[in-house]
């Protein structure tokens, strides 16, 4: 099931890092931001974006088919969405 799937994340977050190995598990293709490594106009157009969806601006910020957020790591939610019987092993 081909979805688009964007993550906006902090490249020094826990969670950010747990997000990533779970998408990753489940060879889920997925466009990740680390917003803190930008600078300038490209991390406020960035953080604008992500207040559209998570107005807390707090992450891991996960936006699927544009319609789905999922906040922070939630791997109940996480796998009400992506299902897990696509995890090998």
């Amino acid at each position: 099931m081909d979805r688009q799937v964007t993550l906006w994340a902090l490249s020094t977050c826990a969670w950010c890092k747990k997000t990533k190995k779970y998408l990753d598990d489940l060879s889920i293709d997925y466009n990740s931001v680390d917003v803190d490594l930008l600078t300038g106009d490209e991390k406020a157009q960035v953080k604008a974006e992500v207040a559209k969806h998570n107005p807390r601006l707090s992450y891991p910020t996960l936006l699927i088919d544009e319609d789905t957020v999922i906040v922070g790591f939630d791997e109940d939610r996480l796998k009400e969405v992506f299902g897990d019987d696509e995890q090998k092993g």
